[in-house]
């Protein structure tokens, strides 16, 4: 199966339109058939109908959910062989989330004296995008950040081989307006919360789909749904009256005097010889046992500024 006919495949799939794949490619429409053509012939198989509207047949389908981990690892094998090929470089790429950003100054900035001339890039992303740039290798390091069960790892795409090392579990605090009825108590319970409007924010930080999961509560609605890992733009449609949302306690700045972030009350240990039924994600009936995990992901190839930042993470 030759590569740059499947990746023309895959953007032919998502286009849904040859000649609009052969633009974002540079190719000629001709061409992006021909090779479309020659991949179904090498498999034998069709994998998009033509007509009356581009769409892919059964055996396309199959093809696409091999096709992103495919060439996620064909790239992260360019990358490695290059960079095992080139000399020692003193630039460090990190992809980190909004929520570990101030970890990450705080390592950098204790790294610096043993590496003066150190260049540093920095990629902010959500969670999933933070793993699939490691996996592409397009990144030394990535910090992941996103809800999880107590004591279990992060939920991230299968993007290929990535270390992930959980570092941090942060209490869950409901985000509030400070004239919500809720505001002024010392906690809260999610099951208090399943019918209010909530912002759907997965790369800030707060996934309902997730959440659902978690809790295996289905009522938690989106009043708004938020693209981007944009923390400060999340706390500022909180702040309108446009929904609610989960974040660790101290993602709210000081001085914040239009939110409250209101701690989110573990669930209550059963008694002993009382009986639960578990739920989704290692929870029980009755609590929602969820925190803010952070991680470090790594594809294990790093290089020694990468491993000296890993390293105070680590808390080495």
């Amino acid at each position: 199966m030759d590569p740059q006919q499947l990746r023309t495949f895959v953007a032919v799939a998502a286009a849904g339109s040859f000649s609009a794949a052969a633009h974002s490619l540079g190719y000629t429409q001709s061409a992006v058939s021909q090779q479309i053509a020659a991949l179904e012939s090498d498999l034998g198989v069709v994998l998009l109908h033509r007509r009356p509207a581009v769409a892919v047949t059964e055996a396309g389908a199959r093809l696409l959910e091999h096709a992103t981990p495919l060439l996620l690892r064909l790239s992260a094998a360019r990358t490695d062989v290059a960079r095992a090929a080139g000399t020692p470089s003193e630039l460090l790429t990190v992809a980190v989330h909004p929520l570990a950003a101030d970890r990450l100054a705080a390592a950098l900035e204790q790294v610096r004296p043993d590496f003066p001339r150190l260049e540093v890039r920095v990629v902010v992303a959500g969670a999933a995008a933070v793993a699939t740039a490691v996996a592409r290798g397009d990144v030394d390091l990535g910090v992941a950040v996103g809800l999880a069960t107590s004591g279990d790892p992060l939920r991230l795409p299968e993007v290929g081989p990535i270390r992930a090392v959980g570092m941090v579990e942060e209490p869950v605090a409901v985000i509030l307006p400070a004239d919500h009825p809720l505001a002024g108590r010392p906690d809260v319970r999610l099951t208090d919360l399943v019918d209010a409007g909530w912002i759907d924010a997965p790369e800030a930080g707060c996934g309902l789909a997730l959440l659902r999961t978690l809790t295996n509560e289905q009522r938690f609605r989106a009043r708004l749904h938020l693209t981007g890992p944009d923390v400060q733009g999340l706390l500022a449609l909180v702040a309108a009256g446009q929904g609610l949302t989960l974040l660790p306690a101290r993602a709210l700045p000081p001085g914040r005097t239009s939110l409250v972030a209101v701690p989110v009350r573990a669930a209550a240990p059963p008694t002993r010889g009382a009986r639960t039924r578990p739920r989704a994600g290692g929870l029980a009936t009755g609590g929602a046992a969820v925190t803010f995990r952070q991680e470090l992901l790594s594809t294990g190839r790093s290089g020694p500024t990468a491993l000296a930042v890993a390293a105070v993470f680590a808390g080495a």
